[in-house]
């Protein structure tokens, strides 16, 4: 466990290093990203303004909130992208990822996650531009923002995990794009991503239980605005683990397949 301490901790090092080395590319990247979730919540609170107050269980300072917090849940929740294994197998570099003695997902969960750190950092001056423009209805209690805290991260640990297996696709075709597009109708849809799910129609709803979209987004975001009980909060990370450990399990079966199909090649 001292060996994985280790490599995580240097491994964080050189993403955070590397977002300051492109901070400035990062920034106008965020600053494009945030430009989505901005016409999100104008459109929607002003519809909540001119239905009385509210849609689908949300005021508009609520929309409002739902969105910022939108903004920082997405920042966190990049991961390796499947069009990067297409590189990975096509130039050789897995074949030098194979052997290091540790699983290759470590390097992509501990990279990752020192670059978020960073983006976090980065993203506060532009949360506080949209708190003071677009004024939140949100008052977390601390049993909120200590849920939040691990449902981002959690949130953060599926998505790599959905991800990285959507990837290993490349091992039996050349090209994961459309498999990937159509993931991320998927997700944009079934998440809360797009609209929370409240306003999306009812058996929507009930598939997006079934699947783990939605602790990748909506679950995060509403934990920290406050539109879940206790007992919700809990039986949501409760929920997340689940996934968590279930994209373990089939990370293992899918990785040892992979294995064996793999052939090495290289530029």
């Amino acid at each position: 466990m001292t060996a994985y301490f280790d490599v995580y901790r240097q491994l964080m090092k050189i993403g955070v290093m590397a977002e300051i080395q492109y901070r400035v590319s990062t920034y106008f990247y965020m600053i494009g990203m945030i430009t989505e979730p901005v016409i999100y919540l104008v459109v929607w609170s002003t519809i909540a303004r001119s239905h009385g107050g509210s849609v689908g269980g949300y005021t508009a300072g609520q929309f409002v909130a739902y969105y910022i917090v939108w903004t920082l849940v997405r920042n966190v929740n990049i991961v390796f992208t499947p069009y990067g294994w297409e590189d990975r197998i096509r130039t050789g570099q897995f074949s030098a990822m194979l052997l290091r003695p540790m699983h290759p997902i470590h390097w992509d969960l501990a990279f990752f996650a020192g670059t978020r750190i960073m983006s976090v950092i980065m993203w506060l001056p532009l949360a506080a531009i949209l708190v003071i423009a677009f004024r939140p209805t949100i008052s977390p209690t601390w049993t909120q923002v200590l849920v939040f805290f691990f449902a981002i991260w959690g949130a953060y640990l599926i998505r790599s995990f959905n991800q990285w297996m959507l990837g290993l696709v490349t091992f039996w075709t050349t090209r994961v794009g459309a498999v990937f597009q159509l993931y991320i109708t998927a997700e944009t849809l079934l998440s809360g991503r797009l609209v929370p799910l409240s306003l999306m129609p009812h058996w929507v709803q009930v598939l997006a239980d079934f699947l783990p979209f939605q602790w990748t987004f909506q679950f995060p975001i509403l934990a920290l605005i406050g539109k879940l009980t206790t007992r919700q909060l809990f039986l949501g990370l409760a929920a997340q683990l689940g996934w968590i450990l279930g994209g373990i399990f089939l990370l293992q079966l899918v990785w040892a397949a992979c294995l064996r199909k793999y052939s090495a090649v290289g530029n």
